[in-house]
């Protein structure tokens, strides 16, 4: 399965009609008001004012073309997917957003008085829940809200990946792929955050020296995931061989008979060879090759040797 693939809706762990609620497309609510007090809760509509962005929303940046153009079809057609809140004030003044909130932003564009609204009774911890899988079970939250979605559910909810992804509907790869976002630096972070990288381009730079820098040379030659990929490795295999070639400092401590049989031993091969002893006679000898046809020549001389 490929990891951006979806898992088909019946292995959802939501029902039909509590995933159907949290769809935020324009469709009808399927089940009316028997499913609403079904599940302790009441259909009705507010003053739109009345209405306040949920503390626990997932969503850091909602993109204002997209809201424009939901405002207009909000215009034409009403709200057709009622807004799921909460009340947070004993005098029912003030309500708080679970899901939805992209539709009361677009309704505000559209200038609506009221708003079709489900009330439900719940505590903080179903709230945010709720909130965050609502949002993760859409395609337009950005990687890392994404990611910070699955962490929160992991972490307060005890999820593992697997459950998530039977409740999300994503695949287990998509989750654990996306989740090794969070390691990146925040410099890079921001990069995603803006649309500068794709997902794809920011997991290349996980496992590099200075993701920063090579993520600023892959935007400004506009490189894609593969090319990125191959820079990435290209690069770290630069520093490995820096990391591994002794210094004088570390020659300095070896003695003249290591150093010498190093000498002899790379005039032989032809390559670099490195020997640490580590303790009394016991140690290691590296060989570094510059790439496959070295190795093969390595293991040719080494199943030839007499």
């Amino acid at each position: 399965m490929d990891e951006e693939e979806t898992l088909s809706p019946n292995k959802r762990g939501l029902g039909r009609g509590l995933s159907a609620l949290f769809d935020d497309e324009e469709n009808v609510y399927p089940q009316g008001e028997e499913f609403a007090h079904a599940a302790g809760m009441t259909r009705t509509e507010l003053p739109i004012e009345l209405l306040q962005a949920g503390q626990f929303q997932p969503r850091r940046v909602f993109d204002g073309e997209n809201l424009k153009q939901l405002a207009e079809s909000i215009a034409t057609h009403g709200i057709l997917q009622p807004i799921l809140v909460r009340s947070i004030d004993a005098s029912d003044e003030v309500y708080e957003i679970i899901a939805g909130e992209r539709r009361w932003r677009a309704a505000q564009i559209a200038q609506l008085h009221n708003v079709p609204v489900i009330i439900a009774q719940m505590e903080d911890d179903q709230a945010l829940e709720i909130a965050l899988i609502e949002n993760l079970q859409r395609e337009d939250l950005n990687p890392l809200e994404e990611a910070e979605g699955y962490q929160r559910l992991m972490d307060q909810f005890s999820h593992t990946q697997g459950k998530l992804s039977a409740v999300i509907g994503k695949s287990r790869s998509h989750i654990a792929n996306t989740l090794r976002l969070l390691n990146l630096p925040e410099n890079v972070q921001a990069f995603v955050n803006d649309g500068s990288l794709s997902a794809g381009h920011a997991r290349a730079l996980i496992t590099a020296e200075n993701p920063h820098a090579l993520a600023k040379t892959v935007i400004n030659q506009g490189l894609s995931v593969r090319e990125t990929e191959r820079l990435a490795k290209e690069t770290k295999a630069d520093y490995d061989k820096k990391k591994d070639k002794p210094t004088a400092a570390k020659k300095q401590k070896k003695s003249a008979d290591t150093l010498a049989l190093e000498e002899e031993i790379s005039n032989k091969l032809g390559m670099d060879v490195i020997i640490d002893v580590k303790s009394g006679q016991a140690g290691q000898v590296k060989i570094n090759f510059a790439n496959y046809d070295q190795l093969d020549d390595i293991i040719h001389r080494l199943s030839h040797a007499s």
